[in-house]
């Protein structure tokens, strides 16, 4: 039975999971949105956030977006899904992954994770049929999913690769930034990601027609984007879409948080490193997995995770921690088993290891205003824990 000491008074301080940053620049540059007439989206920092992304992750073509989600639904759209085609999902994910295949009517098809909590090529091969369009890929902690063999079934089968990148901005895999290597990537500004904008997002593309379309999309289905650059004199319904832009006050908060980035990432990569020293020891010793990156792969220092035993030595570590004042929850609950994904999908294998993964998973507080206390504290909580 798992067993606990105390490592911290109760009344110390409380170390929350996550708190949003605040970049320097965020109420000058609300405020200059304020004092304009020009709150809508596609002003001038929707320009200036859009060229910062672009340098960031290398992408051809970027977009913002109203959030992840939305990006999501539309590489749904670009890609023509419809109700007989199949994606192929990881279990292992957010809502938003499988929501946005499944309002085109097309079947998530749940595919199971690597022992990262990636998708696993084997299960993906074995999951494809001749209705499959596409495969979802996240990279899950912001760490670089097995994309040589994605890539190579990918192109065996014709598939396009959809790229979660909702964990992802700054990663890389051999070189390649997170985002840029499949057909589509879809990035996250939600206030839990490491830059935010309260609420938003953006789509990735590398090709020129399927960038044209988005842009169509995005504005309601109109050719609005050709209109403001002077390409028409005026703009008219040209496609399907919705309102998928953000207004200029998102895109103000998100270019000054883009402009802190590097800031930003050397906070978090600070609390991470931490993590990664101090806890070695006493995961070996109680059989606990800690989080690991190959060494070509560059993470993005989203989150730090470990891995109990059993389910019931996680919970028992979460209710010591939350004793010590410390709010340290699990993740995802399996897509595959879920009541939507059992009525807008199927299974064709045993998601076995995502089962595995998400009851024994634990997250640490991570971001870049922990005092190197907090982390202490944390630290010396964890290890206070005997499995």
């Amino acid at each position: 039975m798992p067993t606990e000491t105390t490592s911290a008074p109760v009344t110390a301080e409380r170390v929350i999971f996550s708190r949003p940053y605040r970049a320097t620049r965020e109420l000058s540059n609300l405020e200059a949105v304020l004092t304009s007439d020009h709150s809508h989206g596609d002003g001038p920092f929707t320009m200036a956030a859009t060229a910062k992304l672009r340098r960031i992750t290398g992408a051809r073509h970027a977009l913002l977006t109203t959030s992840c989600t939305h990006a999501l639904d539309m590489a749904g759209l670009l890609l023509d899904l419809g109700p007989d085609d199949e994606v192929i999902v990881p279990s292992f994910a957010f809502t938003s992954t499988a929501t946005a295949i499944a309002l085109r009517g097309t079947t998530c098809v749940f595919a199971d994770i690597d022992e990262r909590g990636n998708l696993d090529p084997d299960s993906v091969r074995a999951a494809i049929t001749r209705r499959t369009r596409a495969v979802v890929v996240i990279h899950y902690g912001g760490v670089a999913a097995d994309m040589d063999r994605l890539l190579a079934l990918a192109d065996a089968h014709g598939l396009a690769i959809i790229e979660d990148t909702a964990h992802g901005l700054g990663g890389s895999w051999r070189g390649r930034q997170l985002g840029t290597i499949g057909t589509i990537g879809a990035l996250s500004f939600h206030d839990t990601k490491n830059v935010h904008c309260g609420e938003g997002g953006a789509i990735l593309l590398g090709d020129d027609i399927l960038m044209a379309r988005a842009e169509i999309i995005r504005e309601k289905g109109t050719d609005r984007a050709r209109f403001l650059r002077g390409a028409v004199d005026k703009y008219s319904w040209q496609d399907i879409g919705s309102s998928y832009l953000p207004s200029e006050l998102n895109a103000a908060v998100l270019d000054a948080q883009l402009a802190e980035f590097d800031a930003i990432q050397a906070g978090r990569f600070r609390v991470w490193r931490t993590y990664a020293a101090a806890l070695p020891d006493w995961a070996a010793r109680n059989d606990v997995r800690l989080m690991r990156v190959p060494a070509d792969r560059e993470h993005t220092a989203h989150l730090y995770y470990l891995r109990t035993p059993t389910e019931q030595h996680r919970d028992s570590l979460i209710d010591h921690l939350r004793a010590q004042g410390i709010s340290a929850p699990f993740h995802y609950v399996p897509l595959d088993s879920s009541p939507a994904g059992l009525k807008l999908g199927r299974t064709p294998n045993p998601c076995t290891r995502t089962a595995e993964f998400s009851a024994t998973l634990l997250r640490l507080p991570l971001w870049p205003g922990l005092s190197d206390e907090q982390v202490n504290r944390v630290v010396d909580a964890v290890t206070g824990f005997r499995v």
